[in-house]
């Protein structure tokens, strides 16, 4: 089992960064997809990006595309959402998820991801 620990949420403005880290322990990390997803209150949490094992991969809700970006340093067991031109709709609390699987697909569905993080709160100003 993996256990996942994310980081570096906070306040920001309209139009500002943030980098959000997803730091696992536990198990052999570069064996494992990881997507990030977020939940707003009073909505479903929804599909943010995701990542395949080797990092090859990659994929994006329509929402954040051209603004978001995933990656991995698997040295680390670490993947990172870098987040720029950020919204006030971007406001959420945001979650990493991961699933055993080494594969090329990249997984979009929340209820394929086994094992989750607690949540790091994400809050633009307008």
């Amino acid at each position: 089992q993996v256990q996942l620990v994310e980081s570096g949420g906070g306040l920001v403005q309209a139009g500002g960064s943030l980098r959000l880290s997803c730091a696992a322990s536990g198990r052999t990390f570069s064996n494992y997809a990881v997507g990030w997803f977020r939940q707003a209150p009073g909505k479903e949490r929804e599909f943010v990006a995701a990542i395949t094992w080797s990092g090859s991969r990659t994929s994006y809700a329509d929402s954040v595309k051209g603004r978001f970006t995933i990656s991995r340093d698997n040295a680390k067991n670490t993947v990172y959402l870098q987040m720029n031109s950020l919204k006030p709709e971007d406001t959420a609390l945001y979650y990493c998820a991961a699933d055993q699987r080494r594969s090329l697909l990249v997984v979009k569905t929340r209820e394929e991801y086994p094992y989750w993080g607690q949540g790091t709160q994400v809050t633009v100003s307008s």
